[in-house]
C-alpha cells in the first residue's frame, strides 16, 4: 500500500463517526474524492458520493462502503461525574470493562475509561457478564466539570487507531466499515487512472448502516444505479474458536471474499470472479443463503431493484477495538472492482437467465 493511501485510511479511522455522527469522516471523504471525481455531493441524510462519468451509456455502477462505526452515546451524567451510556449498533458489553474511550464533545474529545470492580473485592461471587446499563465511564472529572464539558447525546468511540503489526496485519477499531469506504474511493481513483470506464461510476460513503442500512437505501433510490455493490468486511475464520463448518472459510491474506447467494445478482457474481481472474488478484468465495446484513440488502430492493453485489475483507474480532485484517486484501479488492467496472459496456446484460 502506498503511503498516501495508508495515510488516507488512517485519517478515516481516526475520524470519529458512530451512526448518526458521521460528519468528521464525511469531510475526509469529500476532500479525497474532490481530487478524482467529476462531481462530489452530500445528500440530506449525510451520504457522500463522487461521480466519475462514463464514456458511453452502459449500466451505471454504485460502489459503497459505510462510514459509520459502532459506538455509544451519552444519556446521563451523575453528580459525581460518571457517564452512563447507550449502545450505537451492535456493542458486546462483555468487552467494555477495561476499555478506554473518547467522548466526542463540541470542544474536543474527552478521554474516559470503563472500569470494573477489582477481582480482590469480588472473590466468591459468580462472575457475570455486565449489561451496558450497569456500566459507566469515568472521565476523571467531578460532576460540575463533567457536565460543563459533556452534553447529553454526545457520541463515544473506542480509543484505538490503526497500527500495523506482525506479517502484514493491521489492527484498529472501525475497520467495519472504513475499509469499504477506502475501497470505494480507491476504486474510482484506479478507474480514472486507467482512462475512465464506459459506464458511470458512483463511489459512496454511506451513513447509518449499523442501525438499519439507512444510507444505503436512500442513495440507491436517489442515484438509481443499475448495479449496487457493497464493499464490506466479513468474519475471518482463521483464529481459534471459529468453526469453519458453521461459518465457512475466510482467511486473512488470501484475498477478499466475493459473495454468492440470494442477495447477490448471479451475473454480478460471475463478472466479479472473472474480473479477479483477469486482474490476477486472489479471492475467496463467501456463501450467503439469505440476507447479507449489508447495504447490498438495501440495493437489491431499492426503486424497482438493482443488480446487487458484495465484496468483503476477512476481518478478525468484528465489533471490537481490535478488529484485525491483512492490508493486502484491501488492495486486491480495489484491483477486482476496478477491473469489474472497466469490463462493463453498452452490451452488458445483468438479467438472470
Amino acid at each position: 500500500m502506498e503511503q498516501l493511501d495508508l495515510d488516507f485510511l488512517k485519517s478515516l479511522i481516526k475520524a470519529p463517526s458512530p451512526s448518526g455522527y458521521e460528519q468528521p469522516a464525511a469531510r475526509i471523504v469529500r476532500e479525497r474524492l474532490s481530487t478524482s471525481a467529476d462531481s462530489v455531493s452530500t445528500d440530506v441524510v449525510g451520504n457522500v458520493y463522487g461521480i466519475l462519468k462514463g464514456k458511453s451509456k452502459g449500466p451505471s455502477v454504485l460502489i459503497a462502503g459505510h462510514m459509520d462505526e459502532i459506538g455509544m452515546q451519552v444519556h446521563y451524567i451523575s453528580d459525581e461525574g460518571f457517564v452512563s451510556f447507550s449502545a450505537i449498533g451492535g456493542i458486546d458489553a462483555s468487552i467494555l470493562p477495561g476499555s478506554r474511550v473518547k467522548i466526542i464533545t463540541k470542544s474536543g474529545p474527552v478521554t474516559g475509561i470503563i472500569g470494573k470492580m477489582p477481582p480482590h473485592l469480588t472473590r466468591g461471587e459468580d462472575p457475570k457478564v455486565p449489561t451496558i446499563d450497569k456500566l459507566c465511564i469515568d472521565t476523571g472529572f467531578g460532576g460540575e466539570k463533567a457536565k460543563e464539558l459533556i452534553a447529553i447525546g454526545d457520541p463515544i468511540t473506542f480509543d484505538s487507531e490503526l497500527e500495523e503489526f506482525g506479517d502484514g496485519f493491521a489492527v484498529s477499531r472501525a475497520f467495519d466499515d472504513k475499509l469499504g469506504v477506502y475501497i470505494a474511493v480507491r476504486t474510482l481513483e484506479e478507474v480514472k487512472k486507467a482512462g475512465g470506464a464506459n459506464v458511470d461510476l458512483i463511489a459512496v460513503a454511506t451513513v447509518q448502516e449499523e442501525i438499519g442500512l439507512r444510507g444505503g437505501a436512500t442513495i440507491a433510490y436517489s442515484q438509481h444505479p443499475d448495479i449496487g455493490i457493497s464493499a464490506e468486511v466479513s468474519h475471518a475464520s482463521d483464529y481459534p474458536d471459529m468453526d469453519a463448518k458453521r461459518y465457512g472459510t475466510a482467511i486473512c491474506g488470501k484475498g477478499p471474499l466475493i459473495c454468492r447467494g440470494a442477495n447477490i445478482n448471479p451475473e454480478v457474481f460471475s463478472r466479479m470472479v472473472a474480473a479477479a481472474e483477469k486482474a490476477g488478484a486472489p479471492y475467496q468465495i463467501e456463501a450467503a443463503p439469505g440476507a447479507t446484513g449489508t447495504d447490498a440488502n438495501a440495493f437489491q430492493i431499492a426503486r424497482g431493484g438493482k443488480a446487487a453485489g458484495l465484496i468483503s475483507i476477512p476481518l478478525r474480532y468484528m465489533h471490537s477495538p481490535v478488529e484485525t485484517i491483512k492490508l493486502e486484501d484491501l488492495e486486491n479488492a480495489v484491483k477486482i472492482l476496478a477491473q469489474f467496472v472497466l469490463d462493463l459496456n453498452e452490451s452488458t446484460d445483468l438479467t438472470p437467465m
